[in-house]
């Protein structure tokens, strides 16, 4: 006979996994015409695409002074315990995915993403971690897939009324009215 807690326990696990959405991202290169730097990186876009294992490098191409790679598989992992920020991205007015990235020196290109995130507060929490994290416009795929799970999960806060403990509040106002009869 199967302990039934353990059963549970089990089932919680697998509720809790979370959703993920693959993508590769697009690197960018732009060369510069500066003494102190010569070069730039940075994310370009994220785009949609089928899951696969291992890391993928593709050179893109060249255009002028830009050069870019797309770099993948990364998922983008829906968790509901960061609705709020999903939630946050989704009604702002131009939703975007967020790209943690940093400088290998032994990788080409240089410039990796390490994350891929749409919730604001992860974004804000790695920025204030002291990461790069730089956002490009999200696909309409990513923002389809988002929707449902974001109504289901995010529950605003209620209001709370707040009550004033200013005693100099109340007697402004007592003021104000004696001074007025």
């Amino acid at each position: 006979m199967i302990d039934r807690s353990v059963y549970d326990a089990v089932a919680d696990r697998i509720a809790m996994q979370p959703l993920r959405f693959p993508v590769d991202v697009v690197i960018e290169r732009a060369q510069l015409a500066n003494r102190w730097m010569s070069e730039s990186w940075r994310p370009a876009g994220v785009e949609p695409v089928e899951p696969t294992l291992g890391e993928r490098v593709d050179w893109l191409g060249e255009d002028g002074a830009i050069a870019r790679w797309r770099v993948g598989p990364f998922s983008i992992e829906l968790h509901p315990v960061e609705a709020e920020g999903y939630f946050l991205n989704l009604t702002s007015p131009a939703p975007c995915v967020f790209i943690m990235w940093r400088m290998f020196d032994e990788l080409t290109p240089p410039a990796r993403p390490v994350v891929v995130t749409v919730s604001y507060n992860e974004a804000g929490r790695l920025l204030d971690g002291g990461e790069r994290v730089d956002n490009v416009p999200m696909p309409d795929a990513i923002l389809q897939w988002m929707k449902p799970f974001v109504a289901a999960h995010y529950k605003p806060e209620p209001r709370k009324k707040v009550r004033r403990n200013d005693p100099f509040a109340t007697d402004t106002a007592t003021r104000e009215r004696e001074s007025r009869d």
